[in-house]
């Protein structure tokens, strides 16, 4: 691996630890626009998996006094029916179809989400949506990683506090992304050069997941709304220009 190589490594690894960090989830969202522009998207995957497993885990104990079980069950159940369907397209997707049309729907409704500045509290659907939505969440974290995006757009319409959002994506991701890699590894898709990435990934995203979760505790319930659209858009974006970029 040459040096430029590896600093977009480390420095994919950091941007995806931090926002793991600040927001419970975001690891894929952030890691894999960056990963993939110096790796297949099958290395690149379950090297997400790998690193977004690695900064839950880190983050945990001081997580775990906030964390509503019984509110992110649903999500839970839902995501893990959909994991095994995305676990088994990951040989099947067209890489730039798939970005493509994540990062539309990334860069669409975050920003609708933002210009209502109003509080949301949808409560259409109940728990059945709420696992509907997990289940879809699922399917992409099975797919690439990204089991983020839906469950926490749906989670800014929901009308809940900053710590009910993050300890719900705390709980799904870590559930989601570990039965995820669990599987990946089970099947033979993960290539032992996975591993070895990930030992040179893992002290950024640990140092940037410990680096987000103290930027989390500066903030209040409207900082972290607007911080995760934001983070949600740049992330689209991210993936809209690496479905069209000229190689």
């Amino acid at each position: 691996m040459d040096l430029a190589t590896y600093a977009v490594l480390l420095f994919g690894a950091l941007a995806g630890g931090f926002v793991s960090g600040l927001a419970g989830f975001g690891t894929a969202l952030m890691a894999l626009g960056i990963w993939l522009y110096v790796l297949s998207p099958a290395v690149a995957v379950p090297l997400v998996l790998i690193c977004s497993v690695s900064s839950q885990l880190s983050t945990l104990p001081s997580m775990w006094r906030l964390m509503d079980f019984r509110l992110a069950l649903p999500f839970v159940l839902g995501g893990l029916a959909g994991m095994p369907i995305g676990a088994l397209l990951v040989a099947r997707a067209d890489p730039a179809v798939f970005k493509l049309s994540v990062g539309t729907m990334l860069v669409v409704f975050p920003t609708a989400l933002y210009f209502v500045r109003t509080p949301l509290a949808f409560r259409f659907g109940g728990r059945a949506a709420d696992a509907a939505v997990g289940f879809a969440g699922g399917i992409l974290g099975g797919l690439a990683g990204l089991s983020g995006p839906l469950p926490t757009l749906w989670a800014s319409i929901r009308g809940w506090t900053k710590d009910q959002r993050r300890g719900v994506f705390q709980i799904f991701n870590g559930t989601v992304l570990g039965a995820a890699l669990a599987l990946q590894i089970a099947s033979g898709f993960v290539a032992r050069e996975v591993f070895w990435l990930a030992l040179l990934a893992l002290p950024g995203t640990l140092f940037g997941a410990r680096l987000g979760m103290w930027t989390y505790r500066t903030l209040n319930d409207r900082n972290f709304y607007d911080i995760v659209l934001g983070l949600l858009f740049l992330s689209g974006l991210g993936l809209l220009w690496s479905s069209i970029a000229p190689r």
